[in-house]
């Protein structure tokens, strides 16, 4: 009996999600193809491993068995390849990183262009994520690490498993149409009779501005509910109501937006996340010094860890 690795993962997250579609949307695959490996597992073992109840899918008694197997395996693979970089003198590297749209085009272009001047047998790939679905691809093993961020006013619920290194702290600064501010500097209270374009409290970052406003006193009129902020502030600079926007979101902004301190400052740490049982990834600790290094460089330095 051969076992594929990259079945028993499918498995694993099966066993975690309880639908194979919601665990093909973890690991980045259609649900057919998902269901295709796992059939093709079934068949190496020469047993059944799960059973359709409705929508859901349970492991039999011998499903979870090998999922208990599956956490050992994959685990061991994971120190084994921990062990190979550890002896090797000359990194040469893959890693997959958890990214969203301000963090890609502010903070990664610098940090990967030193990497790779520095360490160039190091590859760093990205697949852009909601900020709110990196620490779980992360856990799940189909990233090896990711961008996260907490909030102030709205702190994250942190997995045991995974461990925080803080590598940027941001300021939020309100967006307003070119023209209509007669400060440069304005607090968030004095918005509040103001149109918002804001993300859903689904989102970090909507939840964390909406506790932000109730903190000064109001409920923020909400007009236009966007996810992204460069989506937001394209709408602002058309005159559609006012938003918040991050340091790093400020690479982003349109003509037609004028970008006003906030007196009483809103602020997120920017942190990457990893598996705590990849700590000693020598790759994994040069990317972020690189990471770091870039946002120092950028004004947006962060102490080295966020208790987890």
């Amino acid at each position: 009996m051969e076992l594929s690795v990259h079945r028993l993962r499918m498995l694993r997250e099966l066993q975690r999600r309880g639908t194979i579609t919601a665990a093909a949307a973890a690991l980045h695959y259609t649900a057919s193809a998902v269901s295709q490996q796992l059939a093709q597992l079934e068949r190496d073992v020469g047993a059944k491993l799960f059973e359709r109840l409705g929508r859901r899918v349970q492991l039999t008694e011998l499903g979870m068995l090998l999922t208990e197997h599956a956490e050992e395996i994959l685990g061991a693979v994971e120190r084994a390849t921990l062990a190979l970089e550890e002896a090797q003198e000359t990194q040469t590297v893959r890693l997959t990183a958890g990214v969203w749209a301000s963090v890609a085009s502010g903070l990664l272009p610098t940090a990967l262009a030193s990497l790779a001047e520095d360490h160039p047998g190091i590859e760093v790939r990205t697949r852009e994520l909601a900020p709110e679905e990196t620490a779980d691809a992360v856990r799940d093993g189909s990233l090896d690490f990711s961008f996260v961020i907490d909030y102030t006013d709205a702190p994250t619920p942190w997995d045991n498993g995974l461990e925080r290194v803080a590598v940027a702290v941001e300021r939020l600064y309100a967006a307003v149409p070119a023209a209509t501010a007669t400060t440069s500097t304005i607090s968030l209270s004095e918005l509040g009779d103001q149109p918002w374009i804001l993300a859903s409290p689904r989102s970090h970052f909507g939840r964390a501005v909406r506790v932000a406003c109730q903190r000064f006193g109001f409920e923020p009129m909400i007009n236009h509910e966007v996810e992204e902020q460069a989506t937001a502030m394209a709408m602002v600079s058309a005159g559609l109501g006012v938003t918040l926007v991050s340091d790093l979101g400020l690479t982003l902004r349109p003509s037609g937006v004028d970008i006003l301190t906030l007196t009483t400052p809103v602020l997120r740490t920017v942190s990457v996340a990893h598996r705590r049982t990849t700590q000693r990834r020598p790759a994994l600790r040069l990317v972020i010094d690189a990471v770091r290094a870039a946002a120092a460089e950028l004004g947006l330095g962060a102490s080295a860890t966020v208790p987890g």
